[in-house]
């Protein structure tokens, strides 16, 4: 597991990875030919942002044979809003221009204060919403907030497309369910709910990573809790969301996570933190 990459490290949007050795550049215009070079050339490593993967690079864990980047496709840059309420966010819609978007800010306001709450202005001007799913970076904001809100991932390969809850989505540390001739490239968010709200719990005041993150919606009478940032993946517990008392929710959840120990936490630390979080983070949707 790759552990404490600093996200003040992350590339800017004048900044590219620095590549150690030969990597082929492979630069496709659109969405159809990028999906052709996916299917052509599985040896590729698919650049979004890059802020992360240029951190993957530039500290050795990964040196790509060709870098494949979706930078000047632009039908992946568009948002909307359906007719019938639902949120389409384009793979390559950056974390600021999503925080900012007012359609955003008044029916998903808490998606918006998830994404922005992402490092500082700098990086959210480069990252994406497709490559952070893409990535699987446990301790990043934005998957719980998405999975609370219970949002899809659009994947694509040349020969169809698949729609992939957020929560199937991401299969553990920097594992996703893609496949090798796949691509992310929209994401589906639900009609707002009645309410939601992010929480973001941080440990170390030099860093913006949190140690622990719960996101949490409220649509009729059914609670969906996410935390985030303690596991390899999103914890989700349906049985626990319908216990009513908010500590009582809190504390199911603390005792049926599987915690990780890293630099900004013990596991015992994260429990201590994941029953507080749960619980203000239900009574706020009040």
């Amino acid at each position: 597991m790759i552990d404490d990459l600093p996200s003040g490290r992350e590339v800017g949007a004048a900044e590219t990875p620095h590549v150690r050795g030969p990597a082929e550049w492979l630069a496709p215009s659109t969405l159809d030919a990028a999906l052709a070079l996916r299917a052509e050339r599985a040896d590729a490593t698919v650049l979004a942002g890059g802020t992360f993967l240029g951190i993957l690079v530039n500290q050795g864990f990964i040196e790509p044979a060709a870098l494949l980047s979706l930078g000047q496709v632009e039908e992946l840059r568009g948002m909307e809003v359906t007719p019938d309420g639902e949120l389409r966010i384009g793979a390559m819609v950056t974390h600021r221009a999503l925080e900012r978007d007012p359609r955003v800010r008044e029916r998903w306001p808490a998606l918006a204060r998830a994404f922005s709450l992402v490092a500082s202005p700098r990086v959210r001007n480069q990252a994406t919403v497709g490559g952070v799913l893409a990535d699987a970076d446990y301790a990043s904001d934005p998957p719980a907030m998405l999975a609370a809100l219970e949002a899809r991932a659009v994947l694509r390969s040349a020969g169809g497309e698949r729609e992939v809850a957020i929560e199937d989505l991401i299969l553990g540390y920097y594992e996703t369910c893609i496949g090798p001739d796949e691509l992310l490239v929209e994401v589906r968010v639900p009609p707002a709910p009645g309410s939601a709200v992010y929480r973001k719990f941080r440990s170390r005041s030099s860093e913006d990573r949190p140690c622990v993150a719960v996101a949490a919606a409220r649509r009729g009478d059914v609670l969906r809790v996410v935390v985030g940032a303690v596991a390899d993946t999103p914890q989700h517990f349906p049985d626990a969301c319908t216990l009513g008392d908010a500590a009582a929710i809190g504390a199911a959840y603390a005792e049926r996570i599987s915690p990780i120990d890293d630099a900004r936490g013990s596991a015992a630390y994260r429990r201590r933190v994941t029953a507080v979080e749960v619980r203000r983070a239900i009574e706020a949707l009040a």
